[in-house]
C-alpha cells in the first residue's frame, strides 16, 4: 500500500469505522423519500390504465406503452444523471431528479388524452432514472464499512412501502366510490407530495467525503463533512496552497495532500476487474427487471385472467396483500442481513427461488389457473424478489466501482435494469394474450435463472470492506 493510499484511508478511517448515527439516517430517509415514490409512480399506472382503457378508448397496444413508457425514460434518466455526478459532483445533482418527477406526476393528473399522458409519462420516468443513479451513490459514500448494505439497502426498501401505497390508495378510491374520471388523476398527482417533502433536504446534501478526496482533491472540505458525519475531527493543517493531513495506516504514514487526487484521472470502466463487474451488475438488473416490472406491472392483468369473475377492486386487493405480506418484509430482511450473510448470497439464492417458483406454476397442471396454487407461489417469488435480486442488484454498483466513475456505472446498471423493466412491461400483456400466465411463468423462470448464473460468475462479494476496498481502488 502506498503513502497516499494509507493517508487517505487514515482520513476515511473515522467514517468507515464509525457507528451508525443520526447523520446517517438523515441520509437514508432523503433518499429513501423518493424511492417511496419512485415505486409508487411506477406501479400505479397498471391500475390507472384498467381505469382509463374505456374513458381514453385504449387498446393493447396502449396500455403496454402507458405502463412501461416510464421505465424506457428512466434509462436515459439513469444514463444522465450517472455521467453527470462522476463530472459536476453529486451534491449539484441531487434533488434535480426529484424536483422532474414532482413536475411530471402533477403534469400527468391534468393529462387530457393518451398522447399528453404518454408525454407527461416520459418526465416521470426520466425524475424516477437520475433518482436510482444518484441516491445509491451518495448513500454508499457516506456509510460506514459494516452498515453500508444494511444503510444503502434500507433507502431502496423504501420502494416496499411505495409498493404496498399504490394499490392502498386504489383500493380506497374504488371502495369509497370515487368516480373512475377523478380517481386515476388523484392517483397520479398525489406522487408528487413525497417526491416534493424531500428537495430541499437533497439541495442542502453535503458533497460526499469520497468525491471531495478521490475527484476534486480537497482534503478540507472532506475534513470537514467526515467531521460532521462521526463528530471526530481529523487532523488537518495548511500547507501553502493547498490543505495536508497526516495520517498513519498499516502500510505508511505521511502527508495526503490535494496535489495527491483530483488529478482528473480517471479509472476505465473498460480495464480489469470493473468490464466484467459492469456485465455482471447490468446484466442480474436487466434479468430481475424483466421478472418483477413485467409481473407487477401487470398484476392487475395476470389476476383478472386468473379470476375473470372479480373486480377491479378484488385484484387491488389481492395485490396488495401479495406486496405487504410478501414482498415488504422481503426488502427488510434483506437490507438487515445483506451485511451478515452477504450480498452475493442473498442474489443468487433469491433469483434461484424465483425461478423455482415460477417453474412451478409454469409446470404443475393447475398452477396457472387454480387460485389456491397460483396465489401461494406467486407469494413465494415475491418474497425472493425482495429478500433476493431486487434489493442486491440496487446495492451492488454504489460498492463495487471506483469513485472516479462510481456515478456512471450505476447509471449504466440502473439503465440496464430498467431496459429490463420496459422490455418486461410491454411485452407481458401481449405475452398473456399468447401463451396465457402458464407461459409468461415459465418465460420468467428462464430469466431468472440466467441471474443466478451471471451472479455467481461476474460478481464478488463487498461484505465488510471498505469502500475503497470493495472497488479495487488504489493509488500509484
Amino acid at each position: 500500500m502506498s503513502e497516499r493510499t494509507a493517508s487517505a484511508n487514515a482520513l476515511y478511517r473515522p467514517m468507515d469505522e464509525a457507528e451508525i448515527g443520526p447523520k446517517h439516517w438523515l441520509t437514508v430517509f432523503t433518499a429513501g423519500m423518493g424511492f417511496f415514490t419512485d415505486a409508487y409512480d411506477l406501479f400505479i399506472i397498471g391500475t390507472v390504465t384498467v381505469l382509463l382503457t374505456p374513458i381514453f378508448h385504449l387498446n393493447t397496444n396502449q396500455i403496454s406503452l402507458l405502463n412501461s413508457i416510464s421505465l424506457l425514460a428512466s434509462v436515459a434518466g439513469a444514463l444522465t444523471f450517472g455521467r453527470l455526478m462522476d463530472k459536476w459532483g453529486r451534491k449539484r445533482m441531487y434533488g434535480v431528479e426529484v424536483a422532474i418527477l414532482v413536475v411530471g406526476a402533477i403534469l400527468c393528473a391534468f393529462a387530457w388524452n393518451f398522447a399528453s399522458l404518454f408525454v407527461f409519462r416520459l418526465i416521470v420516468g426520466y425524475g424516477v432514472g437520475g433518482d436510482y443513479a444518484t441516491s445509491a451513490v451518495i448513500t454508499s459514500e457516506y456509510a460506514n464499512r459494516k452498515s453500508r448494505g444494511r444503510l444503502v439497502g434500507s433507502v431502496f426498501a423504501m420502494q416496499g412501502l411505495g409498493l404496498i401505497a399504490g394499490p392502498a390508495i386504489a383500493s380506497i378510491f374504488l371502495a369509497a366510490g370515487v368516480p373512475n374520471d377523478v380517481a386515476w388523476r388523484l392517483m397520479l398527482g398525489l406522487g408528487a407530495i413525497p417526491a416534493a417533502s424531500v428537495i430541499y433536504l437533497r439541495r442542502k446534501i453535503r458533497e460526499t467525503p469520497r468525491y471531495t478526496l478521490g475527484v476534486q482533491g480537497d482534503v478540507a472540505a472532506t475534513a470537514k463533512t467526515v467531521a460532521w458525519v462521526t463528530g471526530q475531527q481529523p487532523a488537518v493543517r495548511a500547507n501553502g496552497a493547498s490543505q495536508a493531513m497526516a495520517g498513519t495506516d498499516a502500510g505508511g504514514n505521511g502527508a495526503i495532500t490535494a496535489l495527491d487526487y483530483g488529478n482528473g484521472v480517471r479509472a476505465r470502466l473498460t480495464s480489469k476487474p470493473y468490464l466484467l463487474r459492469l456485465v455482471g451488475t447490468a446484466g442480474s438488473w436487466f434479468l430481475m427487471d424483466i421478472a418483477f416490472y413485467g409481473n407487477s406491472v401487470s398484476s392487475p392483468l395476470i389476476l383478472k385472467l386468473l379470476q375473470p369473475t372479480g373486480t377491479l377492486l378484488d385484484h387491488t386487493l389481492i395485490s396488495l396483500a401479495i406486496f405487504a405480506v410478501a414482498a415488504f418484509p422481503g426488502y427488510w430482511l434483506a437490507a438487515f442481513l445483506m451485511d451478515r450473510i452477504g450480498r452475493k448470497r442473498i442474489q443468487w439464492q433469491g433469483s434461484a427461488v424465483m425461478a423455482a417458483a415460477f417453474a412451478l406454476i409454469w409446470l404443475i397442471p393447475d398452477g396457472a389457473t387454480a387460485i389456491d396454487v397460483f396465489l401461494p407461489l406467486f407469494a413465494i417469488s415475491y418474497f425472493f424478489i425482495e429478500f433476493g435480486p431486487n434489493q442486491t442488484t440496487f446495492v451492488y454498483p454504489s460498492e463495487i466501482f471506483p469513485t472516479s466513475v462510481r456515478g456512471t456505472a450505476d447509471g449504466i446498471s440502473a439503465g440496464a435494469g430498467k431496459v429490463g423493466a420496459f422490455l418486461g412491461a410491454l411485452f407481458v400483456p401481449h405475452l398473456l394474450k399468447a401463451v396465457g400466465i402458464s407461459g409468461v411463468m415459465g418465460v420468467m423462470a428462464a430469466v431468472s435463472l440466467l441471474g443466478v448464473i451471471l451472479t455467481l460468475v461476474a460478481l464478488p462479494e463487498p461484505k465488510g470492506q471498505t469502500l475503497e476496498s470493495a472497488a479495487a481502488e488504489t493509488r500509484p
